[in-house]
């Protein structure tokens, strides 16, 4: 039975995942859920005592991250075991993979090595701080990104100290980029008809993502401090109490001033000397902040959101997550994308949050356990019976062949 394919885009490409934790399936979950054939190389259970960093393999992280994939259990320890990966990546088109640099050159998986292999072949790298430098063998995590990247000390309200975000941002953005990198590799071969060497690193990623904050101190020499929830040079732009909970409003230009002044029945403080231009609304951002919310306290959150959707002025609510699913728009992009587990049943996962009118992404099938796809990626592989049947002896579950 031929598999279910998640998309057309990227069917004539083979990736190889050898990567774990996030940022790296953060890159591959893209190739997967376009339809690239995806292999995830992983060790035989029980074999690597950090197997779990992801959580339970049918758990919630394992299921969203690995979906649209095909497994292959091998002990790269062993020599029968990287005989099949090189193998494999004689068919391959991308490597993808998050080891510290040096455990790269000792498995013999480093860039120079893959191209007299597979000349076309792409190598992808992820890893805390870079394949190069001083911090090139430390462990990489995201907060010690986030921390390290600069996020942590803009992130809070003022004085509070350090803040990490609540989400990985270093993991998922270098993903990303990663991602990207690949991409481009891939146009450029071709033309070139060669691979080469993408690198990424969740330190580089997340001070990319810094962008403007970074930027304000390279550019001006200003330290960017912590904001809160104020954005960090328009106002009125952040969290505001209402009678009963908070929204987000953002006005980020004179037109949305004025219009925001009449909404709140303010129109008089369009005009006022103290407020008449987003530096001197800066300036008193303290006071402005009290005599709103003294305005805001009157009503609901629902009324305030009504008056500045019919005044053309940005805002919202602020969900927790299961409001965030249940929100008419939400529901309407139909993020939330389901598909049926062997034992879970059917699941609901993110989707890829970004649409392609003729080829979309979708999920086809739900997270393998580790080595369902042994013997039918040995068999394509060219192995033999026997074959087969030794290496999944060797090399954990499978099937053998008949």
């Amino acid at each position: 039975m031929p598999r279910p394919a998640p998309s057309t885009a990227l069917r004539p490409l083979r990736v190889i995942d050898l990567s774990r934790v996030r940022a790296g399936p953060t890159c591959v979950r893209i190739f997967a859920d376009f339809g690239a054939d995806v292999i995830k190389v992983e060790p035989p259970p029980g074999l690597d005592p950090n197997e779990n960093m992801s959580g339970p393999r049918h758990g919630y992280d394992m299921q969203n991250l690995h979906r649209n994939k095909r497994s292959l259990t091998l002990n790269l320890k062993k020599p029968s075991g990287m005989a099949v990966l090189l193998r494999l990546l004689e068919t391959a088109d991308l490597l993808i993979e998050n080891f510290r640099p040096d455990v790269k050159g000792k498995l013999g998986l480093d860039f120079e090595t893959l191209h007299m292999l597979n000349p076309r072949l792409i190598l992808v790298s992820l890893s805390g701080f870079g394949q190069t430098g001083p911090y090139r063998s430390r462990s990489g995590f995201d907060q010690i990104a986030q921390g390290m990247g600069g996020l942590m000390s803009v992130t809070g309200l003022p004085g509070q100290g350090p803040v990490r975000a609540g989400i990985a941002v270093a993991d998922s953005a270098a993903g990303l980029y990663a991602a990207i990198g690949a991409l481009v590799a891939l146009q450029e071969r071709s033309v070139s008809g060669l691979g080469q060497w993408v690198q990424t690193s969740l330190l580089e990623a997340q001070i990319g993502m810094m962008d403007f904050q970074a930027a304000r101190y390279l550019v001006e020499g200003k330290v960017p401090p912590q904001s809160g929830n104020d954005h960090p040079y328009s106002t009125p732009m952040g969290v505001y109490r209402t009678r009963n909970g908070h929204i987000n409003i953002a006005v980020g230009a004179e037109g949305h001033w004025r219009a925001f002044c009449a909404a709140i029945g303010e129109a008089d403080w369009a005009d006022d000397p103290d407020y008449n231009s987003l530096e001197k609304r800066f300036a008193r951002r303290p006071q402005l902040r009290e005599r709103l919310e003294a305005i805001l306290a009157r009503e609901d959150s629902a009324y305030w959101l009504e008056r500045l959707e019919a005044a053309a002025v940005p805002a919202g609510p602020i969900y927790a997550v299961d409001e965030m699913f249940e929100d008419p728009q939400v529901r309407h992009l139909g993020i939330a994308k389901p598909v049926t587990h062997p034992s879970l049943g059917e699941i609901r996962l993110i989707g890829e949050p970004v649409t392609l009118s003729r080829t979309p992404a979708s999920l086809a099938t739900p997270t393998p356990d580790a080595g369902d796809h042994n013997a039918e990626i040995l068999a394509e592989l060219g192995y033999s019976g026997s074959e087969i049947d030794s290496l999944l002896a060797e090399h954990g579950p499978g099937e053998p062949t008949p």
